[in-house]
């Protein structure tokens, strides 16, 4: 029976993980200042720079997880990102004891989005995308 559901479960997972990426690209995109400025208070390096590549990964990614095109790199770029994202983000490991719990929870939840991604890179799009349609 869930071989039958290959292909849709397949297509839904990749739209579920597109709607992570997008609303979070488009926000940087539309509000690229503010954006900066919390990209340095994360202490990330040249925050321009590094916002400008967010929003070109999360929007890229993201539309290539829902055509399925591409699908294994954009999913490999987006785990990289999200990976490193987590480490500059949710540094759980450096906060007061009352503040552990929920950026402990995002880190987790960021390496699991991590999991997820590159499970997909590694299986690929499944037949209902693009790359099937290309033989890839």
């Amino acid at each position: 029976m869930l071989n039958a559901l290959q292909n849709p479960l397949s297509l839904i997972g990749r739209l579920l993980l597109a709607m992570l990426f997008l609303p979070a690209g488009w926000g940087k995109l539309t509000g690229f200042a503010g954006s900066v400025g919390y990209t340095a208070s994360g202490g990330v390096p040249m925050p321009e720079v590094a916002t400008a590549v967010a929003l070109v990964v999360e929007i890229g990614g993201s539309l290539a997880l829902i055509f399925g095109f591409g699908t294994r790199w954009a999913a490999l770029a987006l785990a990289f990102f999200t990976l490193v994202a987590s480490f500059f983000f949710h540094k759980y490991w450096a906060l007061p004891a009352e503040q552990v719990m929920i950026q402990q929870l995002m880190f987790f939840k960021n390496i699991a989005i991590v999991g997820g991604l590159l499970t997909l890179a590694a299986w690929g799009a499944g037949a209902w995308s693009v790359d099937a349609r290309r033989g890839n």
